[in-house]
């Protein structure tokens, strides 16, 4: 009898909790497959290097260049995809002039950052508070020539991820292992040794993964050939939210960047130590971040889009119970570290005091769970009503916070302190959208 209720009461849920659904599960599928990939590559990153100045190096200097990309393909989700439906739903006729122009900037955009970082980054990692040993900095300094060429294709790979996530398609989602899998056939299938096949790889995966989308973008229509021009009327739309989310998107993540230079004034391998926690802590996260974000912000977009006025209970309910879920993983998963870590590092270089100090950090980490789950509901049902202000003061306030968090904790607890620090900023960041969501539901 309980479970009749139960399936009934499914079946008579509104239409939009079954679209939240459904895309959760395609795209956790796609995440699983994903993460699944990524294991591999960090398993054999830490069988061949261990906790070495050469992933110390790798990883500064690819973190680094990452950081423009992933602000880039952050705002580009956020805005594009409700501004996507607006298009579709009032002026679809202006969505591939639209489209093309902005290829076109994403072009000019991409050429930009990697004269930059050529540029730029051999003289910020010669200035002397970059806090790296001297062969973990001369490793780094080798490496910019090649990986600079991560930000073109980077900027571009966001672009087209963006696009299909705002046609409502998850499979971008998958596609996101294929730089994994490259990485993971260049280490086994170069086994000398030095940092080559490394950065090799990691360029390979990037061109694989940037023709694995547009290939399928192709095929439906959606690549127009480029133009290097700001005639479509939506780029007024386009820029007004652009502009206030690129702030905000830049201050939050640059806490990674941050991060990244405490940890490099602990010594040798802690920025290693860092990124191997945080490898695990984002297999987990991941199931359910993209899986929450790329579910709801398509949903939440076309309800507003077509007027709909339940949304804002469509989205308590998923706080509420995406909390909840957070609680559970962070539970089992603190509970597991130890093993997971083990099974995924504790082999050649990676020793069984490399999977001590990893499994603490990682714990620390996992308190984030539950807020950061929760939290991604708000950001969905926010960047949806255009609402980017309030993302752009919870950016300022989780600067604030991680700074405030890191001074605190990092003398006390170390490396762990980093971690810990977040989850003290991903749960002050919760209170804030709590008190916004509350707020706008009160003036409704």
């Amino acid at each position: 009898m309980f479970f009749h209720r139960w399936i009934n009461r499914l079946r008579n849920a509104h239409p939009d909790h079954h679209a939240i659904a459904r895309g959760m599960v395609w795209v956790a599928l796609f995440v699983l497959l994903g993460s699944l990939a990524r294991a591999a590559k960090e398993m054999a990153i830490a069988y061949r290097y261990g906790v070495s100045a050469e992933v110390d190096a790798y990883l500064f200097v690819f973190n680094l260049l990452s950081w423009p990309v992933g602000v880039w393909f952050s705002v580009l989700t956020v805005v594009l995809v409700p501004l996507a439906a607006r298009i579709r739903q009032d002026a679809s006729a202006e969505l591939p002039h639209f489209r093309s122009e902005l290829l076109g900037l994403t072009l000019l955009l991409g050429l930009a950052l990697a004269f930059l970082g050529w540029l730029g980054l051999p003289l910020l990692l010669h200035s002397s508070w970059t806090g790296l040993p001297q062969t973990t900095l001369a490793f780094a300094i080798d490496m910019v020539p090649m990986l600079v060429l991560l930000a073109p294709l980077g900027v571009i790979i966001s672009l087209f991820s963006a696009w299909m996530l705002a046609a409502g398609r998850h499979a971008n989602t998958l596609l996101e292992s294929v730089p994994a899998l490259a990485i993971l056939v260049a280490l086994l299938a170069f086994p000398g040794g030095g940092a080559e096949p490394l950065i090799w790889g990691t360029l390979a995966g990037f061109a694989f993964h940037l023709v694995s989308l547009a290939v399928p973008l192709t095929r439906q229509g959606e690549i127009e050939a480029p133009r290097f021009t700001r005639q479509s009327p939506q780029w007024t739309p386009f820029w007004q939210g652009f502009g206030i989310m690129l702030a905000g998107q830049a201050l939050m993540s640059f806490i990674g960047i941050v991060d990244q230079f405490f940890a490099a004034h602990l010594g040798t391998g802690a920025i290693a130590t860092l990124s191997y926690a945080n490898r695990i802590l984002a297999l987990i996260l991941g199931m359910g971040a993209m899986a929450v974000s790329r579910a709801t912000l398509p949903v939440f977009s076309r309800a507003l889009a077509q007027g709909g006025k339940q949304v804002h209970r469509v989205a308590t309910h998923w706080v509420r119970l995406l909390f909840a879920l957070g609680v559970v993983a962070m539970v089992v998963s603190w509970w597991l570290a130890p093993w997971g870590v083990k099974l995924l590092f504790e082999r050649g270089a990676f020793t069984a005091q490399d999977t001590v100090i990893v499994a603490e950090v990682l714990r620390y980490g996992l308190t984030q769970l539950p807020f950061y789950f929760a939290g991604l509901v708000f950001v969905s049902y926010l960047s949806s009503r255009g609402l980017y202000i309030w993302l752009f003061w919870s950016g300022v306030i989780g600067l604030c916070f991680k700074s405030l968090g890191n001074a605190l904790f990092i003398p006390v607890y170390g490396i762990g302190g980093i971690a810990l620090a977040t989850a003290f900023m991903y749960a002050t960041n919760f209170v804030f959208f709590w008190w916004v969501f509350q707020r706008m539901i009160r003036s409704v």
